[in-house]
């Protein structure tokens, strides 16, 4: 009877362990969310501060990073901040912008995001549709999405080819729904600016 009695506690001293734990997960991923959008605020903000006063603001005194860009995709009702770098203390508060890539009359400007936060709508995006960035100075550029593909950094460095016109790279991790974090995959959207009709190369 004794072992049949063990044999009755060890499911309960599996969940006793186990639920725990995955409280614990649960939380910390929700942390890491609200931790986001609370950003998102907070440089929403230090955006309209720094637009005032024409200078770069922070979004909190201890920051290492302002924003430098505003992201909207009117399709998606999406509307986020960039910020000044891609380190990884930079990206837990938004996406970041890495650096321009100059290529022939144009130029690609590159932002990256985490896959699990500000940049899961990426697979989402389209062919077609509209991406608008706009800077600090009111300058708004209009880009529209050409195509995704999937890139394998071991293999393949992520540089844009030269380009007539600006565009707009967007770069998360892959997969989105990968249980590790840091593979070697990258999830790649690239965007061609609307110009004016005057300025089309012929």
């Amino acid at each position: 009877m004794f072992p049949t009695g063990r044999v009755k506690w060890a499911p309960c001293l599996a969940l006793s362990v186990l639920l725990p734990l995955a409280i614990w997960q649960l939380a910390g991923a929700g942390y890491i969310h609200a931790k986001a959008m609370v950003a998102q605020q907070l440089l929403a903000r230090a955006w309209l501060e720094s637009a005032a006063g024409g200078v770069p603001r922070k979004p909190w005194p201890w920051a290492d990073t302002w924003p430098v860009a505003r992201l909207q995709v009117p399709a998606l009702r999406l509307d986020q901040y960039v910020l000044a770098g891609t380190s990884g203390q930079a990206l837990a508060f938004g996406p970041g912008m890495h650096e321009a890539f100059t290529g022939g009359a144009g130029y690609w400007t590159v932002l990256a995001g985490h896959r699990d936060t500000h940049f899961r709508f990426l697979r989402r995006l389209k062919p077609g549709m509209a991406l608008l960035l706009e800077l600090p100075g009111g300058e708004s550029r209009e880009y529209r999405v050409q195509a995704a593909r999937v890139v394998d950094s071991r293999l393949e460095v992520l540089e844009p080819p030269r380009v007539d016109r600006p565009h707009l790279l967007l770069v998360t991790c892959y997969p989105f729904a990968g249980a590790a974090s840091n593979g070697p995959l990258r999830y790649v959207v690239a965007a061609r600016a609307v110009l004016p009709s005057s300025n089309v190369p012929s």
